[in-house]
């Protein structure tokens, strides 16, 4: 057997910052709807609710008030003999015989008629450039035998045309639209409207849509959550990420939009709402990190008299619900596991669980060994070794083999053949597999080691072996989050680790008072595949216990909430939610690169609108309302007068 070993310096550091089935709900339902018969006034329950499943059942009408008779992609062999009238856009025309007219369903081949008496026709479809949007009035017929192409669904009819009309002639493109001519994607941005025709970017804009339309049904009508929107315009909230500021006409005043509806949904639980949720546009000054939004949408959900095992439960059965029938079928309950075990097992709080490489401890088998690094390491209070195993890693990781065989390696050199076997046995190697180790501080040394797990599967899936099957969904709750982390610029300072509103865990409370260090809280969050998609809380519905948490631990400026602590002071109930990132899941479900192809009009990588050039210069007359003067450097003022 061929062992190899790679060893990583000790203390690299790698910085590293969510059901029921529908047989199950539908029982549950109709009790209540039977109840709602007995109720005065509350009879057209029942005759609403069979109203919405037969809408619900019944296939859309694209054709409903618009002046086609057809979709180009609905058209098959059952339409054989019948005159349509299709609008869409010219894909392709070859040599003025024919055309493939494309709108959002689909294509279709259209026959340009050769004849004298269409001489009108073939003369307006020949020479209409390709996008341009056309009306064609045709037969539809069977194509000539041979000619069936079974690559589109169309591919054994096609339109004779025999009336048509250039709605909009069409200019020369900046790119071909096709899912595969590569495009930069500032030049995707700039030309978005264009961007859109694609069928990729139709059918994620269209499964978002589902989605959320399964996600309104669910929540609403089967199990009594009421949408609410709440205001976009509010004030700063404390901790969390940095907020957008909006200028008021009151002197030195500023809005803020909100980073999330956090405030106002607890404030609704207050007044007695019981169970909201809302498609929720949020907003975050981030500046320039990768894969993120300054406006991005999340699935808001809040309940009173619930606990987290509720919460839980509520978001499996609204995925399960709600997720597309050709992603297959996602199995509930999703598995759990604590902040303290991710951590340990894969360097991070959102574990990629489709594959293995978990992180082994080795600090045992190496203590007595002669390896001064790792004795340096395990010489602090909270010093360790761990590794972890890369299968067929020799794909990917150089290793050096002296002509006798034997390899170069520091752990050949500083180990006896009984301490690389008990490490082998440790990390169930076999033939071929590299492992890789890491020494010094336990959480620098694992979040070192998971990111080095996530690069190695890159890598091995590049060389040819498959770890991570893209068709699978791995679902997973991470919970006993501490309820505070020390600040990056302060460690002796302490910050709210998910928000201040947070609840202790119950078994901790007391730990609050004493030291808040230690304390978990009641914050779940959920891992799709190594992606946060979701993450909420038990909130805090003691004034006096979220008056001590902001000023004594955060040592905030209780003032700014002084709204929110007399809330609670007024008879607040229990109650706890969580926010889904749609964005995010939707990414994920359909296999897009970035959320910015679930998005219809996104932001580039700088937070910057290509295609509407936003944000952009204001004149001193405008900005004079708000009270404000700006400053301009001098490249900027040539800029603005350009």
């Amino acid at each position: 057997m061929t062992r190899r070993f790679v060893t990583v310096p000790s203390c690299l550091w790698f910085r590293c910052s969510c059901g029921m089935a529908l047989s199950w709900l539908l029982p549950r339902s109709l009790p209540e709807l039977a109840r709602g018969l007995t109720r005065p006034g509350c009879g057209w329950a029942l005759r609403r609710a069979a109203s919405a499943s037969a809408s619900a059942s019944a296939a859309p009408d694209f054709n409903s008030f618009v002046t086609r008779t057809n979709t180009c992609g609905e058209l098959r062999s059952a339409h054989v003999g019948q005159e349509v009238t299709l609008y869409g856009w010219i894909q392709y025309q070859r040599q003025g015989l024919f055309l493939v007219l494309r709108d959002f369903q689909g294509l279709i081949q259209v026959i340009i008629p050769q004849d004298e008496a269409h001489s009108h026709v073939k003369n307006l479809l020949s020479n209409a450039p390709v996008e341009s949007v056309v009306r064609v009035t045709g037969i539809v017929s069977p194509r000539p035998p041979g000619q069936e192409n079974p690559k589109m669904p169309t591919g054994d009819i096609e339109v004779k045309a025999e009336t048509a009309e250039v709605l909009n002639s069409c200019k020369k493109l900046p790119f071909e639209i096709k899912d595969f001519i590569k495009k930069s994607e500032a030049l995707r941005m700039q030309y978005r409207y264009l961007d859109l025709r694609s069928f990729q970017l139709q059918y994620n804009l269209r499964l978002r849509s589902r989605v959320v339309m399964k996600m309104r049904e669910y929540l609403c009508n089967l199990h009594g959550f009421v949408d609410v929107e709440t205001p976009t315009l509010f004030k700063r909230t404390p901790g969390g990420a940095k907020e957008f500021l909006v200028p008021s006409r009151e002197v030195g005043k500023f809005y803020c939009l909100p980073q999330s509806p956090q405030q106002f949904k607890q404030l609704l639980m207050v007044g007695g709402l019981d169970r909201y949720f809302q498609v929720a546009r949020c907003y975050r000054d981030e500046g320039s990190r990768p894969d993120r939004q300054p406006e991005f949408t999340q699935i808001d959900i809040e309940m009173s008299f619930v606990d987290k095992a509720g919460i839980q439960k509520l978001v499996e059965g609204l995925l399960q619900y709600s997720w597309p029938e050709e992603r297959g079928s996602i199995s509930t309950p999703f598995p759990s596991m604590t902040y303290e075990e991710a951590l340990a097992d894969y360097g991070t709080d959102k574990p990629d669980t489709r594959f293995g490489m978990k992180i082994v401890g080795i600090s045992d088998f190496l203590r007595r060994s002669n390896i001064q690094f790792i004795q340096n390491a395990l010489s602090y209070p909270h010093g360790t070794v761990k590794a972890i195993c890369i299968p067929q890693g020799v794909e990917i990781v150089e290793i050096i083999c002296r002509p006798d065989g034997s390899l170069k390696s520091l752990l050949t050199r500083f180990l006896d053949e009984k301490q690389q076997s008990q490490l082998v046995q440790a990390l169930n190697m076999q033939v071929d597999d590299v492992v890789l180790l890491a020494a010094g501080e336990q959480k620098q040394v694992c979040s070192a080691l998971g990111s080095l797990r996530l690069e190695s599967a890159d890598l091995l899936e590049a060389a040819g072996l498959v770890l991570r099957d893209p068709a699978a969904f791995h679902f997973l709750w991470v919970v006993d989050f501490p309820l505070f982390l020390s600040k990056e610029e302060n460690p002796t300072e302490l910050e709210a680790a998910h928000h201040p509103f947070t609840a202790p865990h119950p078994s901790d409370t007391s730990l609050l008072y004493s030291d808040p260090t230690k304390v978990r809280s009641q914050h779940y969050d959920l891992v799709l595949n190594g992606n946060e998609i979701g993450g909420g809380s038990i909130r805090i519905h003691s004034a006096e216990q979220q008056r001590f948490v902001l000023e004594e631990v955060l040592k905030e400026d209780s003032e700014v909430l002084s709204h929110l602590l007399e809330a609670l002071e007024l008879g607040a109930p229990p109650h706890g939610g969580i926010a889904l990132g749609l964005d995010r899941l939707i990414s994920l479900i359909v296999d897009a690169p970035s959320i910015r192809d679930v998005i219809a009009f996104p932001k580039s990588f700088r937070g910057r609108d290509l295609m509407g050039n936003a944000p952009d210069y204001v004149t001193p007359e405008e900005l004079k309302p708000y009270h404000i003067q700006v400053s301009w450097p001098l490249e900027e003022k040539e800029a603005k007068k350009n």
